[in-house]
């Protein structure tokens, strides 16, 4: 499977994917702060499990920062 995360295309060895399991692939050990877009729309943390990501998808991972 083929998907778009940040404007880069990027390859997994899966047909399906849920938003967990892809930030599990991702970012393993920060899933704190994060926010996930599919398709601009925004998916909440309880729906990360039950929502799977089709290959023409387009994905956005926003991590929080800190600073001034």
């Amino acid at each position: 499977m083929e998907l778009k995360i940040n404007q880069q295309i990027k390859k997994f060895n899966a047909e399906t994917l849920s938003v967990q399991s892809l930030l599990d692939l991702e970012i393993p050990n920060k899933q704190n702060g994060i926010a996930v877009a599919v398709n601009s729309t925004i998916i909440p943390k309880l729906n990360w499990n039950s929502h799977f990501i089709q290959e023409t998808d387009e994905i956005l991972i926003i991590s929080a920062t800190q600073g001034g």
